[in-house]
C-alpha cells in the first residue's frame, strides 16, 4: 500500500519518464537530437507538474508520479522532495496503468485520474473537470487528436480497460470506448487535445510556451 499525502479521496498520477538522452521521446531524437528531446522530455513534465500545483490551489488532491527510468534519487533531485513517487514496474503500458489504480484505489483514493506529460494542453482547469466529471460518470476519457488518450479518470479500478489494447495506435481510445461500452459503464469524454510525439507536432508545445507567458 502507498502512502498517500493527506486527503487521497481524489488522487492524481502523473506517468513519466526520467529524462535520459537517448532513451525519451525518441521519436523525436531525428529533429532534436539526443540531448535536445531528453530536455523537451524535462520541460513537458514539469509543465504539467506547474498544471498539477495550480489545480492544488483549487481543490483537495493527493498527486503522485509514476516513473520510468531513472530512480528514486534522480525524481527527487529533479522535481523535488514535496512529490510522492513510485516506479511504474513491468510490463506493458495498459499493465503499469492498472497497477497504480489498484494501489491508489487500495490506499483509500476515491476518485483516480491518470495523465501522462506528452499533451501541454492539460491544464488545471481540464484537470478539476475531469475530477468533477467523475461525481457522475464511472469513467472520464480525455481523447488525444492521435486516437490515444491523454487521460482517464475512474472511481474503482477496472482491469479489463487495460488488456487486449495496442498501446501507440490509432485505436487505442475507441478500443477503450467500446469495452467501456460492454462493461455497462457510464462514460464521458472531455476536449479532444494533441499530443507531442512527432516532429510535425513541435508546433503545439511552441503555442502552449506562448500562451504561458501570455498568461
Amino acid at each position: 500500500m502507498l502512502n498517500l499525502p493527506a486527503n487521497p479521496k481524489q488522487h492524481l498520477i502523473i506517468f513519466t519518464r526520467y529524462p535520459e538522452p537517448g532513451k525519451t521521446k525518441t521519436r523525436l531524437i531525428p529533429a532534436l537530437g539526443n540531448l535536445g528531446a531528453a530536455n523537451l522530455q524535462r520541460e513537458m513534465t514539469e509543465y504539467t507538474i506547474f498544471q498539477v500545483q495550480e489545480l492544488q490551489k483549487a481543490i483537495a488532491i493527493s498527486v503522485e508520479v509514476r516513473f520510468a527510468g531513472g530512480d528514486l534519487q534522480l525524481m527527487q533531485d529533479w522535481l523535488g522532495l514535496d512529490l510522492v513517487y513510485q516506479s511504474q514496474g513491468e510490463g506493458d503500458l495498459g499493465s503499469r496503468m492498472a497497477q497504480s489504480l489498484f494501489d491508489a484505489f487500495q490506499s483509500g483514493a476515491e476518485k483516480v485520474i491518470i495523465i501522462g506529460t506528452d499533451c501541454p494542453g492539460v491544464n488545471s482547469q481540464i484537470l478539476a473537470t475531469a475530477f468533477e466529471k467523475l461525481h457522475t460518470f464511472d469513467l472520464v476519457l480525455g481523447p488525444a487528436i492521435d486516437g490515444g488518450y491523454y487521460l482517464i479518470g475512474l472511481r474503482q479500478a477496472i482491469p479489463e480497460l487495460f488488456v487486449n489494447i495496442e498501446w501507440g495506435t490509432a485505436q487505442v481510445f475507441q478500443k477503450t470506448v467500446d469495452i467501456a461500452q460492454k462493461l455497462y459503464l457510464s462514460h464521458v469524454n472531455l476536449s479532444p487535445l494533441a499530443d507531442v510525439d512527432r516532429p510535425e507536432d513541435l508546433p503545439i508545445w511552441e503555442q502552449a510556451l506562448v500562451g504561458e507567458v501570455k498568461g
